[in-house]
């Protein structure tokens, strides 16, 4: 050993002693039988006599039972077409029918949701461009969503010009 790893190792063990065993304190909260959160998982290392590191885990969920929404929000993206005048709304919304997508467009709004048994999805997506609501064309296959819009575009101000005299 060099005089690096000796001073390494001392830090190290420095360090570990230095935090307080935090196993004890979340053993408080365990006894509780608290079912509204916070929820928290996590691992704590040490080094144990044999210098082979120790791990253990703490929280009062498990992985894999951290509890989730019943709904998801579907990633969608906006692509603004100016060349066709169009702008396209793509959202994933796997293991859904197409019977079971639902969209509403209202006030510059797109409402989007979807529920087949399990798969529950929900999205409120603000659309940014003017729009004609009644241009929207939806079609859906292999889990994307693709909702059409025709663009409108700006109105040029009416009137007219007066020459003077």
């Amino acid at each position: 050993m060099t005089m690096f790893d000796d001073e390494f190792d001392r830090i190290f063990k420095r360090m570990s002693s230095s935090f307080f065993d935090i196993d004890d304190i979340f053993e408080e909260f365990k006894g509780k039988g608290s079912t509204s959160g916070p929820f928290y998982y996590g691992y704590t290392m040490t080094v144990g006599p044999n210098g082979k590191p120790v791990v253990k885990e703490y929280g009062n969920v498990k992985p894999g039972l951290l509890p989730s929404a019943d709904t998801r929000e579907p990633i969608v993206d906006a692509i603004v077409d100016e060349k066709e005048k169009l702008v396209k709304l793509v959202a994933e919304i796997p293991g859904v029918e197409k019977t079971d997508v639902k969209i509403l467009v209202q006030d510059k709004i797109v409402d989007i949701s979807a529920e087949h048994g399990e798969k529950k999805y929900h999205v409120r997506v603000p659309i940014k461009y003017k729009v004609d609501e009644n241009s929207a064309k939806a079609s859906y296959k292999n889990g994307i969503l693709e909702l059409v819009f025709k663009l409108i575009e700006d109105e040029k101000p009416k009137g007219k010009k007066v020459e003077v005299e």
